[in-house]
């Protein structure tokens, strides 16, 4: 649906709303920064997912390439500071619309607006982190939310012990790549534990074009007789498909020992203390050496203290956080009295830096706040 005319008292309690956080965030030191409604689709397409993917507003651009109206404001405020230069930390401060399309029949607007920090470059992550939650926190108190909820997970974990375990680099790719839809993972999991399922017609024809002695020539003939559904790709991506899949029929299983590890560190919710020594007493038993990233974890909490958040009452969830595939670290969303509607979130997304241009990783981290939502939540506007 549209979003409702701004007027009257309902624009007044909005702008006072967005003044006042604008004021809390450049007071922090965050600087104010307005980039672009629209941005590259293909940065969109190769960062945010599936999931905002099939939400996105996508136009022609003057030049012929595709241009998408902002999904959120993150990727453009990095893009704006790598114009700037990448060498100097930053923290930049944001507000307005953003833009994704809603399932039919859906109550939630395609227009809303978002306001935000984020934070490139510090030297001390876990103090990061701390100071982008605490804003947070602060700024839906600025609007009056009361009782809420905080869940907190950390995307690093999981990809450290994916990386720790011994596994062949094609399976291990394959869950990185479905981190982000739980469902698919788990499927992945429970499928890697059973074995390779035995190939449909097609699938068996194509890995055996595979080990032919002119595989390529092999896959046109199979293509060309699929007719146009298969005709329409590349051949050298049907070959490149085809390698994936006689790989992974020639992978043994997983074994049931190392799939219950990936099951049980996911499975850990909980306070975040709790959840710290849950994590180290798991990865123990099992040999698994996660210390940076559960060292990482501790100093975060220690980070958090020193501002006043409670490790030993903060919600942790080792499953949560699974929605923006540019997320690689720590992730936390705050909902009210609706918990399907979030009304602020954030997270770290170091390796997105790297990919727009940084030429390596950076620490970066953001998090942004509905108005409209914890407005609403309030009983305000």
């Amino acid at each position: 649906m549209t979003p409702p005319t701004r007027l009257g008292p309902d624009l007044a309690a909005l702008e006072r709303a967005l003044g006042g956080l604008a004021r809390l965030f450049t007071g922090a030191g965050y600087e104010a920064v307005s980039p672009p409604h629209l941005f590259p689709a293909d940065l969109m397409l190769d960062l945010y997912g599936e999931d905002i993917r099939a939400r996105a507003f996508l136009f022609p651009g003057g030049g012929g390439d595709e241009v998408c109206l902002r999904p959120d404001f993150t990727v453009p405020v990095v893009l704006a500071h790598g114009e700037r230069g990448w060498g100097r930390p930053a923290r930049y401060a944001y507000q307005g619309p953003v833009f994704r399309r809603q399932a039919a029949g859906s109550s939630r607007p395609v227009e809303y607006l978002q306001a935000g920090v984020e934070n490139l470059g510090a030297a001390d992550p876990a103090a990061a982190e701390a100071e982008v939650l605490d804003l947070t926190l602060r700024g839906l108190g600025l609007l009056g939310v009361g009782a809420h909820r905080v869940t907190t997970g950390d995307l690093g974990i999981v990809f450290g012990l994916l990386d720790a375990l011994e596994m062949p680099a094609g399976r291990r790719a394959r869950l990185r790549r479905h981190l982000w839809r739980p469902a698919r993972f788990h499927a992945l999991v429970a499928g890697a534990v059973a074995g390779a399922p035995a190939p449909t017609p097609r699938r068996a024809a194509l890995i055996a074009a595979v080990a032919a002695p002119d595989p390529l020539a092999r896959i046109e003939r199979l293509a060309a007789a699929e007719g146009e559904i298969i005709g329409l790709r590349e051949i050298e991506d049907i070959a490149e498909r085809a390698a994936a899949l006689a790989e992974a029929a020639a992978e043994p299983p997983m074994p049931a020992a190392q799939a219950d590890l990936i099951e049980a560190a996911l499975a850990v919710t909980g306070p975040a203390e709790q959840a710290l020594a849950r994590l180290r007493d798991l990865t123990a038993a099992a040999g698994v050496d996660l210390g940076p990233q559960l060292d990482a974890f501790a100093r975060r909490l220690d980070a958090m203290a020193a501002r006043g958040l409670d490790g030993a009452t903060l919600a942790f969830d080792a499953d949560f956080g699974r929605n923006l595939e540019y997320y690689d670290g720590f992730v936390f969303e705050i909902t009210g009295p609706d918990p399907a509607l979030p009304l602020a979130g954030g997270g770290r997304y170091d390796s997105m830096t790297a990919r727009l241009g940084a030429g390596r990783a950076i620490p970066a981290i953001g998090a942004m706040i509905r108005p409209e939502a914890a407005l609403a939540a309030a009983g305000g506007a």
